[in-house]
């Protein structure tokens, strides 16, 4: 596929150019003023600006082409708009670049760079950021669990630069200052890619823009061990293994911001050896405040539309994203309220019986994405007793990026399998012998057995 992404009001010739399409920014991608105004601070830079839009770019590559049955990876080119063309054409950065997209995604990608014409999209008004120096790190912020809680076990909020990562717009809550909005909105008049890998670079842009705004060099990426390698651990059948939170994309994505803004980031990860529920538990033992604020956070995967049950929002309780939250919880002895999810009983027998009563939107691929994640929860779990040789090829890719010796990687990864392992036969103990869970792990569908 072949993408021009071109300056509002712009066009190109795509006479003779089979599977060819245009991004229009103002319209296909919108920066939108207020979310742009919260990273409008001193030492806004056209460069910054640049990797908004290339941010922006690859994402809407990305969703706009699928991949094809059993085959994928694709051949992306793509031509960008930039202020700072020189930057962005030397060899260094450009090798870097498609060397950390095609580490994440799977896909071979060519993108080159036409100048930028018009105005700078922000940099008109720029104010001082208003923390002082008290602040030693930044981190990817979004509602869920890993984010609240190793924001605390860092130093608390007060300690970082948030960046918020969600896609909806949030009013401020305390502790939220700048980068409180993602820049930008891509618009895809058919989306045909669901795995959306491209998440992995926005992210890890935008928090490295706020890390060279604010002078700071510790990224927190607060996944637990379990979303971190997990996804390359086991990956799907015929699907590329997801680098999203792994440590050897970390390592790609810094040598590229180093090229490209002439800043050192290092994306650190705390948590990379424990598991979620040990995270849980740690942010529990670490206040003497109750872990209400916990209730307020949110992992699902499933749609809005398809989580909402008399008027309100929940989380579904079933894909694998509810399912590892519901296990964490277990682990750290923390019981959430009974409306939490909408498929809240997992101890009966029948996955229809777990159905609450009254109006429920739910989609077809819920039982799919309910049993797809219980298998690869059990199956990491099962993970924790495979023989040293079976860890070893897994263990030699982190050590190379953690700088570990690879023994005490090796021994690090199969103790948080050990810890999972435990944490999951507890959770599945808990729901009792009948529950339907049980046949989905052995590879039944629909609460039924094999």
């Amino acid at each position: 596929m072949t993408l021009h992404v071109v300056e509002q009001g712009r066009k190109v010739n795509r006479r003779g150019q089979k599977h060819c399409h245009t991004a229009e920014i103002g319209k296909d991608i919108v920066f939108e003023a207020d979310a742009l105004d919260t990273y409008n601070y001193e030492g806004w830079k056209p460069i910054h600006h640049d990797l908004l839009v290339v941010s922006a770019a690859v994402e809407y590559a990305d969703r706009r082409c699928g991949r094809r049955i059993g085959k994928w990876s694709r051949n992306l080119r793509i031509t960008v708009p930039v202020s700072e063309l020189e930057t962005w054409r030397r060899k260094d950065v450009a090798d870097r670049l498609h060397g950390a997209l095609r580490h994440l995604t799977g896909d071979a990608w060519e993108i080159s760079f036409v100048k930028w014409e018009g105005a700078a999209i922000v940099g008109a008004r720029q104010r001082s950021l208003g923390f002082g120096t008290d602040r030693q790190f930044v981190i990817a912020y979004s509602d869920g669990l890993d984010s609240r809680c190793v924001a605390k076990l860092c130093g608390g909020i007060g300690a970082a630069v948030c960046v918020r990562v969600t896609k909806n717009k949030h009013a401020l809550k305390k502790g939220d200052e700048p980068f409180d909005q993602i820049p930008f909105k891509v618009h895809v008049p058919s989306s045909r890619e669901s795995s959306v890998r491209s998440r992995g670079f926005k992210f890890a842009a935008i928090t490295a823009i706020a890390a060279h705004l604010t002078g700071l060099e510790r990224i927190v990426v607060p996944e637990s061990g379990q979303g971190a390698l997990g996804p390359v651990l086991l990956p799907l059948h015929n699907v590329y293994a997801d680098y999203r939170n792994h440590p050897t994309y970390f390592r790609k994505m810094e040598q590229f911001i180093k090229a490209v803004l002439g800043h050192a980031v290092r994306y650190e990860q705390p948590r990379l050896w424990a598991t979620k529920g040990e995270t849980v538990e740690a942010y529990r033992r670490s206040t003497n405040e109750p872990v209400d604020e916990l209730f307020e956070t949110r992992s699902c995967w499933q749609q809005r539309w398809n989580a909402k049950t008399g008027g309100r929002l929940r989380q579904c309780g079933l894909c694998a994203a509810c399912l590892l939250r519901r296990m964490s919880m277990h682990a750290a002895g923390i019981t959430e309220p009974a409306d939490t999810y909408v498929i809240a009983d997992l101890t009966v027998p029948e996955f229809s019986m777990a159905l609450p009563k009254g109006k429920v939107r739910l989609s077809g691929t819920m039982v799919e994405y309910g049993s797809v994640g219980a298998r690869h929860l059990q199956q990491l779990a099962d993970m924790a007793a495979l023989p040293d040789e079976r860890l070893r090829r897994h263990a030699f890719e982190i050590a190379q990026a953690t700088g570990e010796p690879e023994a005490q990687t090796l021994g690090r990864l199969r103790t948080m399998l050990v810890a999972h392992a435990k944490e999951w036969r507890a959770f599945m103990a808990a729901q009792g012998e009948q529950s339907f869970l049980r046949s989905w792990t052995e590879g039944g569908r629909n609460g039924r057995s094999k």
